[in-house]
C-alpha cells in the first residue's frame, strides 16, 4: 500500500463540495457487480440517514448501478446520493469520507477497504473472503454477516455519532495500515522470509 498516496488529508477542500456542514459522508467504491451488494449500501445508508444528516458517495460503474440508483430514488434519497462515476484516482474522495461501506458477498482481499483505512477512514464491511485480514474488528471498523444491513447500519450510526471513538478508530486505521501493509513493512517481511529460506 502506498501510504503517501493514500493518506488522511488527501481530500482537503473536497469535503465542503460533497456535503453540507454537519453531514456525515459515507462512501462506497466498486465495480457495481452483484457480488458487491450495492443495494445493501443504499439500505444501510437509508437507516443511517434516518438517524443523522448524511450523504452517500458512490464511486464506480457497473451492471448494478441502475438498480442502485432506482432503489435510492424509491427510498426518497436521490438528493442525498452522489454518483461520482469512474474516477482515475480515488484517494481524494476516500480521504474526504467519514466511513467506508463494503457489504460484499465475497472479497478476495479487500484492497478498497485497505485504501480507505490508509486514508484514516473506518470501514464497515462483511466477514467475506480476505476482509478479516484487513479490518480489525472493533479497532479499525466492524465486520458483519453478509446481508445483515440492520447491524451494519447500527454500528455505522453508533460510530459516526461518537466523535471521540470515531477519531480513535480513524487513528487506529491509519496506524495499522502503516505498520502492516506499507511498502517498508511488507518488504521487511519478504526479506525475513528469504533469509529464513536461504538459511535453511
Amino acid at each position: 500500500m502506498d501510504t503517501e498516496r493514500f493518506r488522511p488529508g488527501a481530500g482537503r477542500g473536497l469535503r465542503e463540495r460533497l456535503a453540507e456542514p454537519g453531514e456525515k459522508i459515507l462512501l462506497h467504491a466498486s465495480n457495481f457487480r452483484p457480488v458487491k451488494r450495492t443495494l445493501d449500501v443504499v439500505r444501510v445508508f437509508a437507516m443511517v440517514q434516518a438517524r443523522m444528516p448524511a450523504r452517500l458517495v458512490l464511486v464506480g460503474d457497473g451492471p448494478e448501478l441502475p438498480r442502485t440508483a432506482e432503489l435510492a430514488g424509491a427510498l426518497g434519497l436521490r438528493e442525498k446520493v452522489i454518483f461520482a462515476g469512474q474516477q482515475a484516482t480515488v484517494e481524494h474522495l476516500l480521504a474526504a469520507a467519514d466511513l467506508f461501506l463494503l457489504p460484499s458477498e465475497f472479497e478476495s482481499f479487500g484492497l478498497s477497504a485497505l485504501e480507505a483505512l490508509a486514508c484514516g477512514v473506518p470501514v464497515i464491511a462483511t466477514n467475506a473472503g480476505g476482509l478479516p485480514e484487513v479490518i480489525t474488528e472493533g479497532v479499525t471498523g466492524h465486520r458483519c454477516r453478509v446481508g445483515d444491513v440492520e447491524r451494519m447500519a447500527g454500528l455505522a450510526a453508533e460510530l459516526l455519532g461518537d466523535p471521540e471513538r470515531h477519531r480513535a478508530v480513524r487513528e487506529a486505521a491509519r496506524r495499522e495500515v502503516v505498520e502492516k501493509f506499507s511498502e517498508e513493512a511488507v518488504v521487511d517481511l519478504y526479506e525475513g522470509l528469504y533469509t529464513e529460506v536461504l538459511g535453511a
